[in-house]
């Protein structure tokens, strides 16, 4: 299994979900998992633009990320690729529902043995990220 599916229905239009990605400011707030933080150094919100980060955990450890957007549909689809170790795509997609949006957030590593690996922190780490986009939303 290399593909982590996770789905979320939020309490809003897609646009204000995709609002919560789109700007820089408002996705360090939430962008990880609990107790993480992030420092952006490069942030091109385009298909093909670069996304140079680094996620600071609560025990003081650094992350460098780089990924690069290879699709963004506004207030539908945003795909990243992570180019940095370990190498996944991730695709979330935002569905309009009459409750608001659901979300699918599905991260697909390339290598089955890096997937099996990190599991058991990926699927824990994904709903915590997504409760942080939760609330992100509805804090607007």
């Amino acid at each position: 299994m290399t593909t982590f599916t996770t789905k979320r229905e939020i309490p809003a239009i897609p646009s204000a979900v995709f609002a919560a990605f789109r700007d820089p400011v408002r996705l360090a707030r939430w962008w990880g998992p609990d107790g993480f933080t992030n420092t952006f150094e490069t942030f091109e919100f385009q298909p093909g633009g670069r996304w140079v980060f680094v996620m600071h955990g609560p025990t003081g450890a650094n992350y460098d990320n780089e990924s690069r957007f290879e699709t963004i549909v506004p207030d539908e689809q945003v795909v990243i690729r992570h180019v940095s170790q370990p190498h996944f795509r991730l695709t979330v997609t935002l569905q309009e529902q009459p409750a608001g949006t659901l979300l699918l957030w599905e991260q697909a590593f390339d290598d089955d043995d890096v997937a099996k690996a990190v599991r058991h922190i990926v699927e824990p780490a994904n709903e915590q990220n997504l409760d942080r986009l939760s609330a992100e939303v509805q804090a607007g």
